[in-house]
């Protein structure tokens, strides 16, 4: 049991660590905060629209494509890394089945080109 807990003891460390630096930054920031903050500082502003108009206005589709453009190529590499590491020891199965992946990727990275969500104006 004393071996066991000697190797956990440069976690709990880290942890210690990771727990009191966290709590002082926290700390910090409450001592350092400024308290006079303008009108203009705390309205509410979100999507590079000031916050004047009605809530169900409307938003330019390019935000959803930037969106899904970032999904497509998170998702991409999320799957790749593993795929890669175990590329040597893999079958033809594991193989194809991740071309037929990246085919379906580069053909949604295909659709958002044509209609225009790499073109920003």
């Amino acid at each position: 049991m004393d071996d066991l807990l000697r190797d956990y003891l440069p976690i709990l460390i880290l942890l210690g660590l990771a727990i009191a630096l966290g709590i002082i930054l926290v700390l910090a920031a409450a001592i350092v905060a400024v308290r006079h903050p303008d009108a203009e500082k705390v309205s509410a502003y979100e999507c590079g629209f000031n916050a004047f108009d009605d809530a169900r206005m409307k938003f330019d589709v390019r935000f959803y494509l930037v969106a899904i453009l970032f999904i497509i190529f998170d998702l991409e590499i999320a799957f790749l890394f593993p795929w890669a590491v175990s590329f040597n020891v893999m079958t033809d199965v594991a193989f194809w089945s991740m071309m037929v992946f990246l085919g379906v990727l580069t053909v949604g990275f295909a659709y958002e080109w044509k209609k225009g969500a790499l073109d920003w104006e």
